[in-house]
């Protein structure tokens, strides 16, 4: 697998992706992601939740982010776009989805469905493993 440079802006998604598919409730957090996401966030890359919820389900979401001290650079945008284009989507330099073609997943028995593959995602980006 090759390694990434560690990229500055990492758009995030969320159900499926840092926790399992239980919309419209928050599943149990998918194995690494969190760790995972702390480590890149103190290692200077900005992340953006990206995600389909909207409105108090969009809040939940928030919410986790908060609860586990993971800062957010943004929400469904990027702060700073703004200033070079109009357009809605959310600049970043990777997209970590569960939806993404070629993401690595994996199938945690008690998940509904395949979540991310963080450790995939840690060697995929060069960071050491958990």
């Amino acid at each position: 697998m090759t390694k990434l440079p560690l990229p500055k802006i990492i758009a995030v998604d969320f159900d499926g992706t840092c926790v399992d598919h239980r919309f419209p409730d928050v599943g149990p957090n998918a194995p690494g992601a969190v760790v995972t996401l702390q480590e890149l966030a103190a290692l200077g890359t900005k992340l953006i939740i990206f995600t389909m919820r909207g409105d108090e389900y969009l809040d939940a979401a928030v919410k986790w982010w908060k609860y586990h001290e993971i800062p957010m650079f943004g929400v469904n945008n990027n702060p700073e776009q703004k200033e070079w284009t109009s357009s809605p989507k959310a600049y970043a330099q990777l997209y970590i989805d569960d939806a993404a073609l070629g993401a690595p997943l994996i199938q945690p028995a008690e998940f509904r469905r395949p979540c991310v593959d963080w450790i995939a995602v840690r060697r995929i980006l060069g960071l050491p493993p958990l």
